[in-house]
């Protein structure tokens, strides 16, 4: 696995902080490929939980999901799937795990909590991992090289030409603007607070699926380039006004976004975007909001009519932001 020392040295000292006899979370089973744990709410009543370690690792998180379909439990496991940069890594993901837990069933948290606070280097290697070799015999070798596998002979990595086996992995500080990280955690405590209420909209899948969304186009270039603008009406993830800043110059439309920056003073289409609990198995609806546009695929009312947009045309595995882009290129 990526960073696999790192990886290694994490679940051991999970282990040891929460071995399978302690009083409210257990470490029940790890390797480098999966995590099983154990959370004991009140009245001694047993949660499973587990994560798969994909070869993403940790540049995205561990998959978590859990045995019982309880929402004290899933939104816990939820809140997992919203981390990047450090918080990927295994033991940050425990400790984020097992606050939301505690804090939802309204227990206490147990004062080892504090003990996970290894840190995490910046740069590491993915090395190749024999299958068949279980953590002992990886430990051992360990011991014998010392710290070459922190440096692994690149060239002579090239020259098997196996890319598969070996490359750089660097951690890096994820480029974006601090408004836009405080608009991602802002959220996320809402979402905290909405269900500590009970007036939770929308669904797990779907707020999870958005969240990413919005995570990755406040990263993508052409959001940065300025191409276009997101707000979310009244902070909701469901439904969002997004503002084209950019069109193709050989549509007919850039020229009447001319003259409408002449006579209005703005050069930009206004697209409101909302969606269903269903998504992203349903696509989102949109809608020309700004300015008054006719024919082609936009109806009367400013519906958007493509078939990207229909059930039969749309894709779980479709983006937001590929679906701004398709209505950027295809402006008439």
């Amino acid at each position: 696995m990526a960073c696999l020392i790192t990886l290694k040295q994490e679940i051991k000292t999970l282990e040891s902080i929460f071995p399978k006899n302690h009083e409210r979370f257990q470490i029940v089973s790890a390797s480098v490929d999966e995590l099983t744990c154990r959370f004991i709410g009140k009245n001694g009543k047993k949660f499973e939980i587990h994560a798969n370690i994909t070869e993403t690792y940790p540049s995205a998180p561990p998959v978590w999901f859990a045995e019982s379909e309880e929402t004290s439990v899933t939104s816990a496991v939820h809140a997992l799937s919203n981390t990047s940069g450090r918080d990927n890594h295994v033991l940050n993901q425990v400790g984020i795990l097992l606050r939301e837990l505690c804090l939802l069933h309204g227990i206490p948290e147990p004062p080892d909590l504090a003990l996970l606070t290894m840190p995490i280097p910046q740069g590491c290697y993915r090395v190749p991992v024999d299958e068949e070799r279980d953590m002992e015999d990886e430990d051992e070798e360990e011991e014998d090289d010392g710290e070459d596998d922190l440096h692994l002979d690149m060239e002579e990595a090239d020259t098997k030409g196996k890319p598969n086996l070996v490359y750089v992995f660097i951690v890096q500080t994820e480029e974006m603007d601090t408004q836009h990280l405080a608009t991602l955690e802002r959220l996320r405590q809402n979402q905290r607070q909405d269900y500590l209420k009970g007036s939770v909209s929308g669904s797990v899948q779907a707020t999870d699926r958005l969240m990413k969304e919005l995570r990755d186009i406040y990263r993508s270039d052409s959001f940065k380039k300025g191409m276009y603008n997101i707000d979310l009406v009244n902070d909701s993830l469901y439904e969002w006004n997004i503002r084209l800043m950019s069109v193709d110059p050989d549509s007919p439309l850039h020229n009447d976004l001319v003259l409408l920056k002449e006579k209005e003073g703005k050069d930009s289409i206004l697209l409101n975007m909302t969606f269903k609990e269903t998504y992203p198995f349903e696509p989102p609806f949109v809608r020309v909001v700004h300015p008054i546009i006719s024919g082609g695929y936009v109806l009367v009312g400013g519906a958007i009519c493509m078939e990207l947009l229909t059930k039969q045309g749309w894709s779980s595995a479709y983006t937001v932001e590929a679906v701004i882009m398709q209505i950027s290129a295809n402006a008439r």
